[in-house]
């Protein structure tokens, strides 16, 4: 059995990267949309590189905030912080498409997270992360 903690965290990121795809089409077929490239558009304004490394900054923020998180609030555990910041400090040997060097670490490290819960079966807590960063992204998005 292989130890999800010791994973390189580019295989992380990996299987992160399609776990996360999968549950934002899941979230953007509630639109109601039959458009398929309606449905695809409003995806990818959550995959983006951009977006994942605004949640997960958002995230490593919050943790190292001293108040008591809101009710419900995603806060990263020392394990995951952990696996952020191996993953953000990973060199990277492939270019980013839409992104500078540095969004593109961030977004891989918010990938290698929902890897790393993924293959940890934990998916209550998969999903609030993800959930969360879902929210914090179109809040934000809203905004501009």
């Amino acid at each position: 059995m292989m130890d999800v903690r010791q994973m390189n965290t580019t295989a992380l990121a990996y299987i992160g990267d399609a776990v996360y795809e999968t549950y934002v089409r899941q979230y953007v077929m509630h639109d109601n949309a039959s458009n398929v490239d309606v449905l695809h558009k409003r995806a990818v304004a959550f995959v983006r590189a951009d977006g994942q490394a605004f949640a997960i900054k958002k995230f490593v923020r919050e943790k190292e905030d001293i108040e008591a998180p809101s009710e419900g609030a995603f806060r990263l555990t020392d394990d995951e912080a952990a696996i952020v910041r191996r993953a953000r400090n990973h060199k990277i040997s492939s270019k980013a498409k839409n992104a500078d060097a540095m969004t593109y670490k961030w977004a891989t490290a918010f990938e290698a997270l929902v890897g790393y819960l993924y293959l940890l079966e934990e998916k209550e807590r998969l999903e609030l992360m993800i959930n969360t960063a879902i929210s914090a992204i179109e809040k934000e998005r809203s905004q501009k």
